[in-house]
């Protein structure tokens, strides 16, 4: 089976800064929005620190999967309940978005990245995109990758409507309509 064999420090990482935000914020819940694992055999392959900190967690929280593309028979080996998505208030957890459905939503997949230059020098930061209906969340993971915020897949994914990222920055969030970004890029 292929995959990417990362090192072991890359989901302690991940697990660690999760298990800190979910202190610093007195998370009840906490759901993961598919592509939990680098692969199909990333969840049997956890090295054993990951997995007492991932058993830890799911055992102290309501701990929802979303079922990803990277990781379509998750078990829920450490805990937790498995959905293929899941509908909270009203608002559909998925992994990819869906444009034609007009239900709020939020999703993963696609894990888009701002880039801007700046100085003359290029800039990448993890950001949300946003439309009237989709947010598209960032990936978590401490060496996941991502996909342009401006790339037109994203920009499709939110049903061809007006979107917008938004960067965390210095403790506030900026907001980036994606078409300016566009024509500065041109």
């Amino acid at each position: 089976m292929g995959g990417q064999f990362l090192p072991p420090y890359d989901s302690r990482a991940t697990l660690e800064e999760l298990a800190g935000l979910a202190r610093k914020y007195v998370a009840e819940a906490i759901y993961c929005l598919g592509d939990n694992f680098h692969d199909v055999g990333g969840e049997a392959r956890l090295e054993d620190e990951a997995a007492r900190l991932l058993r830890q967690l799911t055992a102290s929280h309501d701990w929802r999967w979303i079922v990803g593309n990277h990781d379509p028979g998750i078990a829920a080996n450490w805990g937790g309940v498995v959905h293929d998505e899941l509908c909270l208030n009203g608002i559909i957890l998925r992994h990819e978005a869906k444009p034609r459905d007009p239900r709020p939503e939020l999703s993963g997949h696609f894990h888009p990245k701002f880039r801007q230059e700046i100085r003359g020098r290029l800039v990448s930061r993890r950001c949300f995109v946003r439309s009237s209906t989709k947010l598209i969340l960032p990936a978590f993971g401490a060496l996941t990758g991502g996909l342009d915020a401006d790339d037109s897949v994203i920009g499709e994914a939110c049903g061809g409507y007006a979107t917008e990222a938004l960067v965390p920055a210095a403790g506030r969030v900026l907001c980036f309509p994606l078409s300016a970004s566009r024509a500065r890029a041109e």
